[in-house]
């Protein structure tokens, strides 16, 4: 908790939540503010766990298509023991503010954290909105929310960003997952200072809105954005039931219909018919649930270079206090505790205990690997990988742009360029309509990087990927789209650019401490092969440092910032050098695979040049500060200097170690 504590996003998170309701549980945090932690005893801990974690506090979810008297079975092992209590977990309705209220907490910095600037303060506005009932009502207000924040062309977004006062945004739009829903939207990266105006400027933009309406292209991109995704109900690599159980939660846990957030048909439809009916139905909303709504909280998080200092001495002032009034027989009971506390952790587990687990055995796994079907075809010098799975009428396709046609001084522009094909306008359309298209016409279009060593062999890949997705109807604007952003993006344009460096380092130096043990993996692995190393160049520490210097390039030299982006336009953009990656129906590919040849036609075409890059180590031994509470610490080898060869194996390996003897030296008993 005090690495949570010390991340100033989750800071804002947490205490955005906490100002909004501090009269039910939700202004208490579940996972214990660190200078708390030491007041609770065990007694209460365990008393704690006996009410709130006993079965007659449990909600059971079932997915799949087991049968259902198996399912009771097995539920009755584990219930019989337990005799049913009455447990009071509901969550009251907190009743509403009668003014809004504004709450400004210090957050730790270091003193050259900030690279030679003033240390920013983060500023957050929050809003109580009205419970999960109305289904209708909960659509209408994820549509709004994502109308206003959730793309760089959303109005309450750009105005935020273009107002040059802070470097991103900050908040969660649209929360749902309280009783009584939330929405938070705010500026980080902003002078002390300047937090009024932050503040000010969200309630003009809003109330510009609400008298003036939003663009009804804005509005149709978030419909279809929206609608896309239910329809799809693409969860990636996350469990698709866990998925469901989390949306139905939602309701649930407040003894409503759990299959009310599941059901989206007819909400949409009626949404859709508001709309379509009144066309104030937004403006109406934002002006009762935002403008009009007295129950939101101001919080601002002010910059304090010595808040650890202060904390860590406070703590220290604390244990000694604390010490000073034991007798020796305290001391002792203390070092008895803690003696029997590290028994119980280091003792085996009970065999017959671990016997009681329900276990998967080799006999319930499938011998047969799943592949993936892939046919591969070489048309006008190119090549496409086609997949041939059932994606319920949904076109997946990846192009991907090869940065091995990167000299080694333009790698780290490889993201940004990315970003910038799709957030900088066309010839045709600035940013705004451009993304607003985008959202309209498909199911997105996002920019993503892949790098992997090569197997059996010390080369590299590393690819910029444009992934985009529509149904088969919507194939011809998907393409449309494509085409116009890698043919005719206009990167002059130093203002957006900047803005895009801005939120880019923001987000950076954001993640360094709620992710800092992937901060340091990334830093750690690019020692031993090129791949981690280009992984390090495009997005680690090293990208960090190379975004802080463009940012002040792009002040001081923006022809010769610009000269980069449009060289690196010149070296990727080449489709005898480019891969097409489409996952599509062999019916609907027949009718798709033409319009693709057609698009890359329009490519530039020529021989690859691929680049020779030289890595450049950092120092073996290496420590960074940050301001945090706690460490990130990492140790590596290169195994195969050891004469490791490759094997399936190691995955086994590795699964095992991070479960059972890391997770019990690292976690349970050393705490981390």
């Amino acid at each position: 908790m005090k690495g949570v504590y010390s991340s100033p996003d989750s800071l804002l998170y947490r205490l955005g939540q906490q100002i909004l309701f501090p009269q039910n549980s939700y202004g208490y945090d579940s996972g214990g503010k660190p200078e708390a932690i030491p007041d609770l005893t065990y007694a209460q801990f365990k008393a704690f766990h006996e009410t709130f974690y006993h079965p007659s506090n449990a909600l059971l979810f079932f997915y799949g298509d087991d049968d259902p008297e198996t399912r009771l079975r097995l539920l009755d092992g584990y219930l019989r023991d337990f005799e049913a209590q009455q447990v009071d977990a509901a969550v009251p309705v907190h009743p509403p503010f009668d003014v809004p209220r504004r709450v400004a907490v210090p957050y730790s910095v270091n003193a050259d954290q900030q690279n030679g600037q003033a240390p920013k303060a983060l500023v957050q506005m929050n809003w109580v909105l009205p419970e999960y009932v109305d289904p209708a009502q909960v659509m209408a207000l994820d549509i709004l929310s994502y109308a206003l924040v959730s793309t760089p062309a959303s109005p309450l977004r750009k105005a935020l960003i273009d107002s040059g006062l802070g470097e991103d945004t900050t908040g969660y739009g649209l929360m749902a997952y309280t009783r009584q829903m939330t929405f938070s939207v705010g500026l980080k990266g902003v002078a002390p200072e300047n937090a009024a105006r932050v503040e000010a400027l969200i309630v003009e933009t809003l109330r510009t809105l609400a008298d003036e309406g939003l663009e009804p292209e804005m509005v149709a991109a978030a419909v279809n954005s929206i609608e896309f995704s239910l329809r799809e109900n693409n969860t990636g690599s996350y469990p698709r039931g866990i998925a469901l159980l989390t949306r139905a939660l939602n309701t649930w846990l407040h003894g409503r219909d759990p299959l009310m957030p599941l059901r989206y048909e007819a909400p949409l439809t009626a949404v859709k018919a508001s709309l379509a009916a009144d066309p104030t139905y937004l403006q109406n909303l934002l002006r009762v649930h935002l403008l009009d709504n007295p129950h939101r909280a101001s919080l601002i998080l002010e910059p304090d270079p010595e808040l650890a200092q202060r904390q860590e001495t406070a703590e220290k002032e604390r244990l000694a206090a604390v010490q000073a009034t034991l007798e020796p027989a305290d001391l002792q009971a203390i070092m008895h505790n803690a003696a029997e506390l590290r028994r119980r952790q280091e003792a085996p587990d009970d065999p017959a205990a671990l016997a009681a687990l329900p276990r998967l055995t080799l006999a319930d796994l499938d011998k047969e690997s799943k592949t993936i079907p892939l046919a591969l075809s070489e048309p006008l010098d190119s090549r496409v990988l086609y997949h041939d799975l059932f994606t319920n009428g949904i076109l997946y396709l990846d192009l991907g742009l090869n940065l091995q046609g990167l000299p080694q001084r333009l790698l780290p522009y490889a993201r940004l360029f990315g970003q910038a094909l799709l957030e900088m306008g066309t010839e045709t359309e600035d940013f705004v309509k451009l993304s607003q298209r985008i959202g309209r016409k498909t199911g997105g279009i996002a920019p993503s990087a892949f790098t992997s060593a090569v197997r059996a062999g010390a080369d590299a890949v590393a690819w910029l990927l444009l992934r985009g997705k529509s149904t088969v109807a919507q194939a011809p604007d998907l393409l449309a789209i494509l085409r116009d952003v890698l043919l005719t993006a206009q990167l002059d344009n130093r203002d957006r650019f900047r803005q895009i460096v801005l939120e880019a380092k923001a987000g950076k130096e954001g993640g360094l401490i709620p992710s800092g043990h992937m901060v340091v993996n990334t830093r750690l692995r690019a020692h031993y092969n090129p791949a981690d190393w280009v992984a390090e160049q495009i997005g680690g520490v090293e990208y960090l440092f190379f975004l802080r210097r463009l940012a002040a390039q792009i002040e001081q030299d923006w022809p010769s910032v610009l000269a980069d982006l449009e060289a690196v336009r010149q070296h990727l953009l080449n489709r005898q050098a480019m891969l097409f990656n489409v996952t599509l129906d062999a019916d609907n590919w027949a009718a798709v695979e033409p319009q693709l040849h057609a698009f890359m036609e329009a490519l530039p075409s020529a021989p690859p040049a691929w680049q020779s890059w030289t890595p450049s180590q950092a120092p073996v031994n290496e420590g960074l500060t940050i301001p945090a509470q706690v460490n990130y610490v990492a140790k590596g080898a290169n195994l195969y200097d050891l004469g490791y060869e490759l094997h399936g194996s190691m995955a086994v390996i590795l699964k095992y170690l991070r479960t059972t003897w890391l997770w019990e030296k690292i976690r349970v008993q050393g705490g981390a």
